[in-house]
C-alpha cells in the first residue's frame, strides 16, 4: 500500500509509458510506406546492375551484426538497470568492485573479432567490384563539372571518324585505361546543363544511354573540383577527381530510365548536378549513337584535367 493509503504502485505509470513508448516505436517502424518486399533491403532501392546484389549482401550483413551487438549492449543495460537498481528497504552501498578480468577481456576481444570480420567481408567485396581484368564491352568517359555531366562515348561509330587513344581531349586518362578502348574510336558525346529534362520521364539532368547485358567501363574525370558519380539503383558510386583517373565497372541487367546523382558536395549548386541512366536493348544502344552522329556530336569533349605528375608517379609504382 503507498503512503496514501492507496492500493495504487507506483511503478504503473513508469510500465504505462514504456507500454506507450514501445507502441509509439512500433507504429514508427511499420508506418514508413515500405512494403514486405522492401524491407530485406533496409533502405537500399532494387538492385539493376549483375554487381550489385554483393553490394546489397554486404549492406544486409552488416546490418545484422549491428542489430545483434545493439541486442547484446541493450540487453545488459537493462539488465543492469533491472536487477541491480538500489533496494527500497535497503540502503547500503552494495558490494565495490574494482575490475573483473573475463569482463574486460571479453569487451576487448568482442570488438576486434567483429570488426575483424567487418573488415575482411568489406575488403573481399570491395577487391571484386573493383577489378577490372575483364575487358569491358563498353567505355564511358564521364566528365563531371560545375554544375552538370558530360558523356564520352568511346566507340566506333559510323559517321565518326579519329582515334580514342590518342585524342587530345582524353589526355587525362591514363594509359592504362587506353589500352582497353577499341581501334580507331572516333566516338560521340552528349553534355548537359542543369536545366536539361528527360523527355519520357521528366527528371532533371541529362541522360546517359547504356546497353542491357553489356559491361560498362566508367572512366571519371574531372574539369575543376571534386564530384561523386552515383547511379542509385546500380548501389554503386565512385569519386570524380581533378587530377586522378578513378574507374569501374557494372553490367546492367534490367531496362529502364534510372536516377543519377553528384554525391559529394561540390558547390553551391551541387544539388543540381543530376542526371539519368537509361538502359536499352544493345540494338537501341547502337542506334543512339548513331543518333548522336548525324546530329553532330562526333568525337569527345575535354575530360578534365591531366593527371598530376605525383600520381603518374603513383600509379607508375603501384603497376
Amino acid at each position: 500500500m503507498s503512503p496514501n493509503g492507496s492500493d495504487r504502485s507506483p511503478r504503473r505509470p513508469m510500465r504505462r509509458k514504456l507500454l506507450q513508448a514501445l507502441t509509439a516505436g512500433l507504429v514508427l517502424a511499420t508506418a514508413t510506406g515500405c512494403t514486405y518486399k522492401d524491407f530485406p533491403r533496409l533502405g537500399m532501392p532494387t538492385p539493376t546492375t549483375e554487381e550489385a546484389p554483393r553490394i546489397l549482401s554486404l549492406w544486409q550483413g552488416s546490418w545484422a551484426a549491428a542489430l545483434a551487438t545493439g541486442v547484446l549492449v541493450w540487453g545488459l543495460i537493462l539488465w543492469s538497470a533491472f536487477f541491480h537498481r538500489r533496494s527500497r528497504t535497503k540502503v547500503e552501498v552494495p558490494p565495490q568492485t574494482r575490475y573483473n578480468m573475463p569482463i574486460e577481456a571479453l569487451y576487448t576481444v568482442v570488438p576486434l573479432i567483429i570488426v575483424s570480420v567487418l573488415f575482411y567481408f568489406t575488403a573481399r567485396d570491395e577487391s571484386k567490384l573493383l577489378d577490372m581484368s575483364k575487358k569491358p564491352d563498353v567505355t564511358v568517359n564521364v566528365v563531371g563539372f560545375q554544375w552538370s555531366w558530360c558523356f564520352n562515348y568511346i566507340e566506333n561509330v559510323d559517321g565518326s571518324t579519329g582515334d580514342a587513344a590518342k585524342d587530345a581531349n582524353l589526355a587525362a586518362i591514363p594509359e592504362r585505361y587506353k589500352k582497353d578502348f577499341p581501334a580507331n574510336a572516333g566516338g560521340v558525346y552528349t553534355c548537359g546543363i542543369p536545366g536539361e529534362k528527360n523527355p519520357q520521364t521528366g527528371n532533371p539532368g541529362p541522360t546517359l544511354w547504356l546497353p542491357k547485358g553489356k559491361t560498362v567501363r566508367f572512366v571519371l574525370t574531372s574539369r575543376d573540383v571534386i564530384h561523386s558519380f552515383w547511379v542509385v539503383p546500380f548501389l554503386m558510386k565512385q569519386d570524380v577527381i581533378p587530377g586522378h583517373t578513378n574507374a569501374f565497372q557494372v553490367t546492367p541487367n534490367q531496362e529502364g530510365t534510372f536516377l543519377g546523382k553528384c554525391a559529394e558536395l561540390c558547390g553551391v549548386d551541387h544539388s543540381r548536378m543530376l542526371f539519368n541512366v537509361k538502359v536499352v536493348s544493345p540494338e537501341r544502344y547502337e542506334q543512339h549513337l548513331k543518333e548522336l552522329a548525324e546530329q553532330g556530336q562526333t568525337g569527345y569533349v575535354p575530360a578534365g584535367i591531366e593527371q598530376t605528375k605525383h600520381e603518374k608517379n603513383r600509379e607508375t609504382n603501384v603497376l
